[in-house]
This record gives C-alpha cells, structure tokens and sequence, in this order.
C-alpha cells in the first residue's frame, strides 16, 4: 500500500491536508496528513470521499437526452459525438442569436485549485469563445462582500486563526464553525480557547452543533434581525460609556451619524434592549449582560457567519458587525477581528492560478436572478435573450433559489450542457452530460483557508471514461478555432508544473513529498498596520478610514450608515425558515451516496409551542409552504430552535409525487428569487412560510 498527500478541492470552506490510501491502484480510505499542523484536521466528509467516487451512481460515459426534460432518459455515447454537438450548439448561438445568447454557470463544484477550478476553467473558456452573458455577485458572501467595497476599500480583513489564541472573549454571530468550517484550523483554534477558560458566545437561532461542542452560552436571535441585536449591543455600550473614543476617532468616520440614529435622534426610537427584545426576542437583560461583558473584555473576536447576511436587508449587519468592532476598539487588535468576512482571507503564499488572461467578460446579470434573466430576457428588461445554459460543477437547478423558476427557466432555454460526476437535478434536466473526474483523479495546488499551499496528488486514473473539465474545454476550444490560447500550450500537469515553478515554494519535491507549505507568518490579522498608525497605512476609501458613514453607500439609495431593515411579517405565512448547511453534505454533494444520506437528519425542525399549536408531534409529516412553494417533509420536534423558526438544511434533491408535490424536503421550493437590496445577494434565511400537518396517519392503519 502507498499514500500520498491529496486535499480537497471543494466548496466546503476547509481544504484539508489529507492521506489517500492506494493499495493495488485502488483508493482505500483517506486519514489526515501526518505533516499537518495538530489543528488541521479532516472531516468526514473527506474520509468517506472513496463512497463517491466509486458510487455506483458514477457517469460512466458521456449522455444526449433523448426523453423529456428532467426524465433522467438518456443514451450513451462516444466524446466524439457530444463534444461535436455541444460545439455546434455554442458556435450556433454566438453567430446567430447575437450578444449574451450563451449563460455559462458554475463554480463551487471544485473551487479552491490552481488548475482544476471550475470557475477559472469556466470564465476562461467563455472570455475567450465570447458574446456571453456573465454572472456576477455568488449565493455566498455576496452581500458582506459588497458593503466590504464602501466600508475598507480592498483591504484584507481576516485573520489567521492561529491569532485565536490571544482573545479573550469569542463571538460566533450566526457562525456554525462545527458544520460549515471556515478553514480547517478554526474549530480546534475555538476548542482550545474555550478549554482555556475563554468565554465562546454563539449568536443564533437554532442550538447548533458549535453551541453543543464549543459554546459557553448560546444567545438566540430572530433570524434577519441581527442588525436590530447590534444596534441594542451598540446602544448598550454608549450608555455605559464604554466606547472606544480614540478608536473611533483614529479609524473611523461617521461614527456620529450613527450614534444619533442609535440614541433616536432620527426617528425617535432609542435603539434599547427593550425595544428591541420586542423585534429580535433576545431577552432584554440578556442583551445588557452580554454588552457589558463585550465591552469590558478585549481582545474579542466577532466572528460572523455567512448567514447573518444571507437575510432580506443582510448588508446592514454586514455593516453592524464591522462597527461593534470599531466601537471596542477589537480593530486590528491580535485576538481581536474586523467583524467583516472571516472567509476574506488574508494573502495567500505566492502562487498563481489559471485565469482568463484575453478575451471578453460579457454581459453582465445578477447570480442570484438568473433564472428571471432566462425567461425573461430583454422584454423583461435584461440585456440579453439567453438560449444556452452551461453548467460546469454546479447544481444550479437544485441550489438556485425557486426550483419551480430554475426548471422553468430550463425549459425556456434551447439547449442546456452540464460537467458532473452523478446525474444530479441539473444534470437530468440538460440535453448533454459530461462524465468528470473528482479532485482524487487529478493533480493540483489548493488554496486553503489559512497561510498555506496544499498539494493534491493524482492518487488513481480517471473511472471508465471520464475527462479532467480542462480537457473538456480543450477539446471544445479546439474545435472553436482557439486552442492554443486556452491552453498556451500547456497540459493541466505542465499548468501545475508551470504555476509551481514561479510560486514563492522553493523546494517544489518536498512540497508534493509532504503536500504542506506554510507561509513565513501564521499569526496576521486584518488591519493590523491600519490600527498602529491610520496616516501612515492609510485604507483606500475617501477618508482613509473605515466608513461607517458612505457617501458612494448613499448613492445606491441606502442609508449611509447601518441601519436596521427587517423582512416585514405575514399573517399568513408567520413562521420565519433558515436553511443552513448540512454536516455531511457539501451543498447538494453527497445527497445520493446512501451512506451520508442515512446518517444526514434532514428533518424540520420545530419548537414545541408552534407545533402544539398547528397539532403536530414528533416525527410527523408536514406540509412547509411559501408563497413560492410547498414541500413534505418528517418534523423534529424541539427545544434546540426558537419559536418562531423553523429549520430544514438545503442540499436535498427534489422528488415529486403523483400530483407534483415534493416529498424530499427541498428547501428551494420555498425560497425567492427576489434579492436582498443594494448588493442584490441571497435572502434564503429570510423565507417566510407556514407550517401544517397535513394528512397523518399515526397508527400505520
């Protein structure tokens, strides 16, 4: 048996320094890497990855549709002949149907590679084939990276979680670090400075599996009203008078427009606990307890999680965040954090990737609106009429918002092209499917979430006839007349080879002997040189400080400085769902492999008030409806959740009954494709929906 370092290159936010296991050219089982750091460890989603990669659901040769959309009916049949076919289509709709007719999606389905990057891969491609339409904006981050732009200019906000040991308070603010990662250091970095005696508070509305394994105290929240939270946090903190002043004199501007509007000023509502205990039902005295000890303990570090910008009005705690911050003087401190995006890491150690070097960007959309963009096209008032959809290691269909609009929008298009190693929802939907290899048949560098380079050995030959997505698109870009400016005449390993040679690793044989470089300093935080001397390190923004008051901000028709927006309620629809990650899951990766399937609880959870008031028990089966949508799914019954919310975590592929009803629990069925305004981001822990029994038959009669 030999092993050999590998990682993976997925979008799970860890990137791990693992072990394959090969014995006889078979993959055996993956272990964590000996050379690791003692806080980079696995999880079980990268130990189970043999399950799928030699699942029995794995395409084994390219598929023409030759059945109804979303029938799953497919033939078989030879690279020739699809490539020919899906090269035709491309070259057709770029002569005949003019500007945008092609809409190349994807990104997440390998995401942190050098080479094999399936949104490098794809932007590189389509800039130079040209006449696309291009996305812009991601189901991510897109609303906290937005805000970013106006409040630090292109600074670099995060942290190396190693400087994790220096705080002395903790604050996980819609942070679920024990399920969603945030790098493959960050949970055991929080472990230990828990078992240190540092207090770890987690702000969310559900007792999730961080509150369970590293949480001191678990705070809950209304979810979408986390800016409403902080503003009581801030108007705490004025009151007891412990803001910061000379921090926010140094390094900020437009703290007082802010505090006018925390104290009531502009629209006479004090911003107090009271208040807002009646919004966000976080007790009132809770709230004060928690201020006060924010205040009084530094260095802190406010992590916040994607979700809490995830919301309808998520740029504003987006912003909140960073100010709490300021106003603790946490800014730049080691052991403290910005409040910005944990996930906006710091630089990398040198090494390039493959990009689109030449070529055209295309015509732009929203991400999140793709699917009004494509049945609506220019009398809808985008720019273009899209007749193509290509996806490359995505699973649009199932992880867009509205599955009902996202197959809608499939039928409406002409001709549809997918790269995937299962049949998933997209895939049955498209009329071509190409079979692609998974990070463990393919050599590359990966970029973590910390000061590293990790390499990522070739550990078997690609299964039955499936093909690296840049061969793919080297065939297609053979037949499309540019080869050779795809390629620059290079293989994916001489692109390896190539980016390795001129990236800051000097000893390239021991890199790809132990899979690990470490960067020269693993202890940065964001801001750093900022906070010392703001004139020396001044931030590119009109002030040279962080502005918590923007004039370019108020040019978007949003106030200037953060506020609170909340999603207003609806009496017929008075529950508020989240839809957060699934521990074993990757997105919708691993929903078929029966092992993670049977182990994943994809049930709703519910509180009990709510459930005895609409009569429904544990383990029943409810009806979840949206003015979007409905969905059957078993409940969970529990005090784990807030009252008020409910909870069902995304990824489940959609099945539909006789009379078109989803039976999986899938919670796209529910979510809108409407955005959270200006950044025009994902809202899909803002949906609104009610929750009923439905038929139930308790007695198995």
């Amino acid at each position: 048996m030999i092993t050999l370092p590998v990682s993976c290159n997925k979008d799970c936010g860890g990137g791990c320094p693992l072990l394959a296991h090969i014995d006889k050219d078979r993959l055996v089982k993956i272990t964590n890497n000996p050379f690791r750091n003692p806080y980079q460890t696995g999880c079980v989603r990268g130990y189970q990855m043999p399950r799928a990669v030699y699942s029995k659901d794995r395409l084994k040769r390219p598929l023409i549709r030759n059945g109804p959309r979303g029938s799953g009916k497919f033939r078989e049949v030879l690279w020739e002949e699809a490539l020919d076919l899906v090269s035709r289509k491309l070259l057709e709709a770029k002569e005949e149907h003019g500007e945008g007719a092609i809409l190349p999606l994807g990104g997440s389905g390998s995401c942190t590679g050098a080479v094999h990057n399936t949104a490098l891969l794809k932007d590189r491609f389509f800039g130079l084939l040209g006449r696309c339409t291009r996305v812009v904006g991601d189901y991510s981050e897109h609303a906290v990276e937005f805000v970013k732009q106006y409040l630090f200019g292109k600074a670099h906000t995060g942290l190396d979680p190693g400087t994790l040991q220096f705080s002395n308070l903790i604050i996980l603010w819609g942070a679920n670090i024990a399920d969603t990662r945030f790098g493959c250091e960050m949970l055991l970095r929080v472990r230990e400075a828990k078992k240190g005696g540092v207090p770890v508070i987690v702000i969310d509305p559900r007792r999730t599996a961080t509150v369970s394994q590293i949480g001191s105290q678990w705070i809950p929240v209304l979810p979408g009203t986390d800016s409403i939270l902080m503003a009581a946090v801030l108007w705490v903190l004025m009151d007891e008078e412990l803001i910061d002043r000379d921090s926010v004199k140094s390094l900020s501007y437009g703290f007082d427009h802010l505090e006018g509007y925390i104290k009531g000023k502009e629209d006479g509502q004090p911003k107090t606990p009271e208040w807002a205990e009646g919004v966000c039902r976080t007790p009132k005295d809770v709230i004060r307890r928690f201020a006060k000890a924010y205040g009084t303990t530094k260095p802190a570090a406010l992590i916040p999680g994607l979700s809490i910008q995830r919301t309808w009005g998520g740029e504003e705690p987006s912003r909140m965040a960073v100010v709490l911050q300021v106003a603790t003087g946490n800014i730049g401190a080691r052991g403290g954090s910005t409040g910005s995006n944990v996930l906006n890491k710091l630089p990398y150690p040198k090494c390039g990737t493959i990009k689109l070097k030449q070529g055209t960007k295309g015509t732009p959309i929203q991400v999140y609106r793709w699917p009004d963009a494509v049945i609506e096209g220019k009398n809808g008032g985008y720019p273009s009429d899209i007749q193509i959809l290509y996806f490359v290691g995505c699973n649009f269909l199932n992880q867009g918002s509205d599955i009902h609009k996202n197959i809608q929008a499939f039928n409406k298009a002409d001709f549809s092209v997918c790269h995937d190693y299962f049949l998933t929802p997209t895939a049955r939907y498209c009329d071509v499917v190409l079979p692609v290899t998974t990070f463990l048949e393919r050599e590359d560098i990966i970029f973590p979430r910390s000061n590293h380079l990790f390499y990522s050995h070739k550990v078997i030959e690609p299964l039955y006839e499936s093909r690296n997505d840049y061969d793919i698109f080297c065939e297609l870009a053979d037949r499309a007349g540019f080869l050779k400016r795809y390629t620059e005449n290079r293989t994916a390993d001489e692109w390896v080879a190539y980016l390795l040679k001129r990236s800051e690793v000097e000893d390239i044989e021991q890199f790809k002997k132990t899979g690990i470089y470490e960067g020269k300093d693993n202890l940065r935080t964001g801001l750093a040189d900022f906070a010392s001397d703001p004139v020396e390190y001044p931030l590119n923004t009109p002030s040279g400080r962080i502005e918590i008051y923007s004039e370019k901000y108020k040019e978007t028709g949003f106030s200037p400085y953060p506020v609170y927006r909340v999603l207003p309620a609806d009496n017929e629809f008075p529950l508020r769902l989240v839809t957060p990650h699934a521990r074993l899951r990757i997105h919708s990766q691993n929903y078929n492999i029966p092992w993670f399937r049977d182990r994943q609880d994809d049930r709703l959870w519910m509180h009990p008030i709510d459930a005895k008031k609409r009569g429904i028990i544990d383990g029943d089966k409810v009806i979840v409806k949206s003015r979007q949508g409905s969905m059957k799914i078993e409940v969970l019954v529990t005090e784990d959740i807030m009252s008020g919310v409910v909870s069902a975590c995304e990824g489940v592929w959609p099945s539909f009954d006789e009379d078109g009803t989803e039976i999986n629990g899938s919670v796209n069925m529910l979510t809108s494709t409407d955005p959270t305004e200006p950044s025009m981001g994902s809202r899909t822990h803002s949906v609104l929906v009610e929750v009923s029994a439905g038929a139930i038959d308790r007695d198995g009669g």
